[in-house]
């Protein structure tokens, strides 16, 4: 998902749509003048280490990164199932949320994962949660994350902190919260309201007394990781190196500027500071040359090393952003974020965190960039 563009469960209220403005390719090249990123296009052939190759017997495994999936979609479905059921055995794959709305996609999909993985690790997103179209009764949100845990112990993926080797791996559970978003608002267009946007204040339910509005949901959720507590100090203790994953963003560093999008409003229903603060103390506050964060959610491929710490995210995301590159496409995936005892090279190009690396971010700016406003001159 690139320039701002909304996944599926951001609705707007436009008849032209989404889609049909990024097609028009004459905005796509303006993107990319007005952006003036350091390099626009994605390599067609990532590092070998990072790709594909069969893994040999002996040598040590490997940690992939995956985010996304979205495999309600048929085209994401097959995708998960052309995967090899050789080159990645001796391997690990981090699922960073966002698999499946359907309970029986999520089983399916998280099976054929294991049959092609040593070993999974996984953390819900918020598509997982969704109670509508499931064909299941369920009470709340709530119960269905405790079924998709029971069907992730009965299939063998991994939902609790693990050391594999020297290497330790937590699942940080999480939620977003809307003060998370502290930049200053975009005004004077008509933007969307949160529940009108946003599909999840619709498909989730939620028990009295958790709500997305306010920080509750987030404080929740970020509770849940302290039944793991002496895991995370026991991983702490005896492993060398450590990545942590959630769904969620733990920065708003992590998502392009308000003026960027074209929804602006986003950076409120995407992060949260339990999170960030969770990760810090397990990482450390000044983090090290190999503390590492995974997430997912934005679609927005990004690799970035803030305050001593890399966030990555790598999502396949949805079939008509991957026809149109927006995230760089699918030949990529998963991507291999650890080998050889040692975090894996740069996930290169990422447009949005390349272009951070070279500009300051402006929260104060409100002035929309030249994609945005002509869109909501529509």
């Amino acid at each position: 998902m690139v320039a701002g563009s909304l996944p599926p469960h951001m609705i707007l209220p436009n008849k032209h749509g989404i889609a049909n403005y990024m097609t028009d390719c004459s905005v796509l090249r303006t993107f990319r003048r007005d952006i003036k990123l350091c390099c626009m296009k994605r390599q067609k052939k990532l590092p070998s280490k990072n790709l594909h190759h069969e893994h040999g017997y002996g040598a040590a495994s490997r940690v992939f990164v995956l985010s996304d999936l979205h495999t309600d979609y048929p085209e994401n479905m097959a995708w998960v199932k052309c995967l090899s059921t050789v080159k990645y055995r001796g391997d690990i794959l981090l699922v960073a949320g966002d698999v499946a709305e359907t309970y029986k996609n999520f089983v399916l999909t998280m099976s054929e994962l294991k049959d092609r993985f040593q070993s999974i690790f996984y953390v819900p997103g918020n598509h997982d949660l969704w109670c509508r179209l499931d064909g299941h009764n369920y009470l709340d949100s709530i119960e269905k994350l405790d079924a998709l845990l029971d069907a992730c112990r009965i299939l063998g993926v991994e939902t609790r902190p693990r050391m594999v080797g020297g290497l330790g791996i937590i699942p940080l559970l999480s939620w977003y919260h809307e003060s998370f978003d502290r930049e200053k608002d975009i005004n004077g267009i008509r933007i969307p309201s949160l529940e009108m946007a946003c599909k999840d204040f619709h498909a989730c339910k939620w028990p009295q007394g958790l709500s997305s509005k306010d920080v509750s949901l987030a404080q929740y959720f970020d509770a849940l990781n302290e039944k793991n507590r002496d895991l995370i100090e026991d991983v702490r203790r005896h492993s060398s190196q450590i990545i942590t994953f959630s769904h969620f963003l733990p920065r708003p560093e992590l998502c392009p500027e308000k003026r960027m999008l074209f929804y602006p409003n986003l950076p409120k229903i995407i992060g949260s500071d339990c999170l960030e603060g969770r990760l810090r103390s397990i990482h450390g506050k000044d983090g090290s040359s190999e503390a590492c964060h995974l997430f997912g959610h934005t679609h927005f491929c990004w690799d970035a090393v803030l305050d001593g710490i890399r966030y990555v995210q790598a999502p396949l995301a949805y079939p008509r952003e991957r026809k149109r590159r927006m995230n760089g496409g699918e030949d990529w995936l998963p991507f291999c974020i650890y080998y050889d005892g040692h975090l894996g090279e740069r996930l290169s190009p990422c447009y949005w965190s390349d272009y951070y690396s070279y500009n300051k971010r402006q929260p104060e700016n409100t002035k929309l960039a030249p994609w945005v406003a002509r869109f909501y001159s529509r």
